[in-house]
């Protein structure tokens, strides 16, 4: 009965649900190769074009240089003060009065008139005391946006170099967890094949295979950064679409300036500094506004006033055809000067020169952070360099050891336990090695920020080891 309800034709949506639901329970659980391998390549992004592309699509940048733009233009507004002033009234354009004046003593009068009274009033400032402070403020507001501009530009330059090393470390992450997983494998089968031979025991399969799962969880792990650290990039450059980079890591140059000359051209080229100074300007300025207050100001006036009517006004017949005009023009030496004012400005002067003070306070303090900000990142640059040298004279260790342990353990003459820990071994050393040069990298943008200097593609070897030494780090 249940079958003759049931139309084939809704069976076979059924059928096809039941088929698919099959298929995505028979797929494993573990599909991170396929999540992070369903983008296509898209554009290659070399690292020597990230100033131009940061500058080109950086939202930031683009708001900061609208405000650039507006401390122009109240520059601009505070110059024009040197310029007379034009202004043009008009009480009324037309204005229409209608009445009637009733007395008992005398006539009444009517009115009915159109009248329109424009006036015209010029005005040049001879001396004005705060003109001349008011565009000083201006124009070091205005250099101020520019510096902060600049510094936010460096800043996500810098930021946007840090990312892409990021990027390219994560790669060789992967590569390193990679071979760690096909040695890891290799100790399986070893361990499974003496095993199977009688010569081996269950504990180093075991062993071999733990292993194994902590190098795949470990690889994963590595994968998923990489796709954060992709992200991270294409969100500072503002991309659209899928990007590679060169994946393997190599120095980005030399450093050839002494540890002195990165203070001294550091500390003279520094924008935060001068905006430092600049706003010590302004509070001063500001300062010298609230005594000029007290100074008389004097400007020179031209108003010119004039009247025109059509019909009668307070008339006992209105004549609507009745039109009259007159004009007064008033040129005038003006002067106002505002004597007291209770101790206000002066008041408010004191303020604002205790704030231009402070000003030095924080240029000596910043001046300070800088001194140890340049003087840690050029020590940790020559730290860095010991230890891409040192890891790698420890990869080349580590891997020679491996070799031996697993030979001796083929022979029967060592554990699976040593081969797995000369295989940690090399990771750990090839990782050391990544971040070293990682670290030195994110060192030399940092210098160059700081600095201004520029990075060297010629190593120096005064300031290295032995130039024919492989372990100077002008043979890397």
């Amino acid at each position: 009965m249940l079958r003759k309800l049931i139309h084939p034709i809704l069976v076979f949506p059924l059928c096809l649900y039941i088929i698919s639901q099959e298929a995505l329970l028979s797929k494993p659980n573990n599909n991170i190769e396929e999540i992070l391998e369903e983008n296509e390549t898209q554009i290659f992004l070399n690292y020597s074009e990230i100033n131009n592309i940061t500058l080109k699509n950086n939202q930031e940048l683009k708001a900061l240089e609208n405000l650039v733009n507006a401390t122009t233009f109240t520059l601009s507004s505070k110059i024009a003060k040197r310029y007379p002033s034009l202004d043009l009234q008009a009480s009324g354009l037309p204005k229409y009065i209608a009445g009637k004046n009733y007395s008992s003593s005398s006539t009444t009068s009517k009115t009915s008139q159109f009248s329109a009274n424009p006036s015209l009033n010029i005005k040049l400032d001879l001396i004005d005391p705060l003109r001349g402070a008011e565009i000083k403020i201006a124009r070091n507001n205005y250099a101020i946006a520019k510096n902060n501009y600049e510094i936010k530009k460096k800043d996500l330059i810098q930021e946007s170099k840090s990312r892409y090393h990021k990027l390219q470390k994560s790669y060789q992450d992967i590569k390193n967890k990679a071979l760690s997983l096909d040695l890891s494998i290799t100790s399986l089968k070893d361990a499974q094949s003496k095993f199977d031979a009688g010569i081996g025991t269950k504990f180093e399969v075991l062993e071999a295979d733990a292993q194994l799962s902590r190098d795949r969880q470990s690889l994963n792990e590595k994968r998923i950064q990489n796709q954060i650290n992709k992200i991270a990039l294409k969100e500072i450059l503002n991309i659209n679409g899928d990007f590679a980079i060169t994946q393997k890591q190599e120095l980005i140059g030399f450093w050839n300036h002494k540890l002195n000359k990165n203070i001294t051209e550091g500390l003279a080229k520094s924008l935060s500094l001068k905006n430092i100074n600049l706003k010590k300007s302004i509070k001063e300025n500001q300062a010298k506004n609230y005594l000029n207050a007290y100074k008389p100001n004097v400007y020179i006036s031209n108003i010119f006033t004039s009247s025109f009517t059509k019909g009668d006004s307070l008339s006992l017949e209105i004549d609507s055809e009745k039109s009259g005009s007159s004009y007064t023009n008033t040129v005038s030496l003006n002067f106002g000067w505002n004597i007291f004012d209770g101790g206000q400005n002066k008041n408010l002067y004191k303020s604002s020169k205790a704030d231009a003070k402070s000003e030095d306070y924080s240029y000596k303090n910043l001046e300070n952070v800088l001194r140890k900000n340049i003087s840690s990142a050029y020590l940790n640059l020559k730290l860095n360099e010991e230890k891409i040298l040192s890891s790698l004279k420890e990869i080349s260790s580590t891997k020679e050891s491996l070799r031996l342990a697993r030979l001796r353990y083929e022979v029967g003459i060592s554990t699976l336990k040593d081969v797995l820990i000369r295989q940690k071994e090399l990771s750990n050393a090839n990782s050391k090695n990544i971040d070293a040069i990682y670290n030195y990298n994110l060192n030399l943008d940092e210098l160059e920020r700081l600095t201004f200097l520029e990075i060297s593609n010629i190593c120096n070897e005064n300031d290295s080891f032995i130039k024919n030494n492989v372990q100077s780090i002008c043979n890397i």
